[in-house]
């Protein structure tokens, strides 16, 4: 017998990162990973440092440091905060922990890729319900919805879509799900939404046995090279995922990176307003082009661009590219008319604004 992997395991196309560099350009600016416009808090980095001091000695196994933050920050008892290695390694340990070979993962069309790569790592089936203008159909979904379905993954807000749902919305999604089914919000970028119609899901999650919330400290806190996650569960799940993710998950420099900037409440307010400012601006410059840009409640949206020859979306990425502006590429969730941009720091919102002009005033 050769030696193979578990079922599904070669179907999964490695995951790729947004480009940081174009071969031939220099300082070229990296707008394809959504990353902070303003960067991480000055008081996150100096924790950091201080924390290096200590490498030698072992973290705490439950990351305690981190977790009593978090609760503290938001009201939630930290026994129930389970820390990741990003928000990513959570996700994935859910479809570890709850999808049996040969049983359904479900999410929407567009949703981030992570969804799919757990459902085929553990041997599941990935389900992927239509979306409709690039937002989660709810009918869509619970019609894809089987005595199979173990995990349902939600994105809320949808990257790289940029569009949420409401909390009414999540909830009819909820309750036509089984007990045996688990629903998990990923609610990556919520910090940036500042709406009467939104919420982060915790509220379901403080309700019911079967609802996982996971938050990163990727975006809007700027530490994504630290790799910081964590997920509000049920106790029950909590458990489960203590007892599955690797000792040690989370090293002390990043938990205490992580504590400091949750507590620096002027940074993360000024990197808010920064988007609020940025977000429409680079949105209606955009559209002047006569290019579609999607709403977007991120820090980032969705460029769609025409099928004519000479306008497309890979003949843009590659003039933008040639005047070291690097885009997100979209082929690899279906959308291949479309390239998302991170909202950057405002010298290279105004550089792509131009170059877009010029781009589709071209004959």
């Amino acid at each position: 017998m050769a030696l193979a992997p578990r079922p599904g395991v070669l179907d999964i196309a490695p995951y790729v990162g947004g480009r940081a560099v174009v071969a031939g350009v220099t300082e070229a600016v990296k707008l394809s990973s959504n990353e902070s416009a303003l960067g991480p808090s000055p008081k996150a980095v100096a924790a950091y440092q201080e924390a290096v001091k200590s490498m030698s000695i072992y973290p705490e196994g439950s990351a305690e440091i981190l977790r009593e933050a978090v609760g503290e920050h938001y009201g939630l008892d930290p026994v129930r905060i389970v820390c990741g290695n990003g928000s990513n390694e959570i996700l994935s340990l859910l479809a570890h922990a709850y999808v049996n070979p040969g049983e359904e993962v479900l999410f929407s069309e567009y949703a981030f890729i992570v969804y799919r790569l757990a459902a085929l790592s553990n041997s599941g089936i990935p389900v992927a319900a239509p979306e409709k203008n690039l937002r989660v159909d709810v009918d869509a979904m619970l019609a894809r919805v089987t005595p199979k379905t173990r995990v349902v993954y939600l994105a809320n807000p949808n990257n790289p879509t940029g569009s949420y749902l409401t909390p009414a919305e999540v909830r009819r999604l909820h309750a036509g799900l089984s007990p045996e089914t688990l629903l998990v919000i990923d609610a990556a970028y919520a910090e940036y939404i500042k709406r009467n119609d939104y919420d982060d899901g915790a509220e379901l999650v403080g309700r019911y046995p079967n609802v996982v919330m996971t938050r990163t400290f990727s975006k809007v806190y700027a530490l994504a090279g630290l790799r910081v996650g964590w997920a509000w569960c049920p106790p029950a799940v909590a458990d489960v995922l203590h007892r599955i993710r690797d000792p040690f998950n989370v090293s002390v420099p990043s938990q205490c990176a992580a504590v400091a900037a949750l507590k620096d409440k002027d940074h993360i307010a000024r990197s808010i307003a920064y988007n609020d400012r940025w977000l429409p601006w680079i949105t209606e410059a955009v559209r002047k082009t006569g290019l579609t840009v999607h709403d977007s409640v991120g820090n980032f949206v969705l460029i769609q661009f025409p099928k004519t020859p000479g306008k497309t979306a890979a003949e843009a990425d590659k003039f933008l590219c040639e005047r070291g502006l690097i885009l997100r590429g979209v082929a690899n969730y279906n959308l291949p008319d479309c390239l998302r941009l991170t909202v950057g720091p405002e010298e290279p919102m105004r550089r792509v604004a131009a170059a877009l002009a010029e781009f589709m005033a071209r004959r």
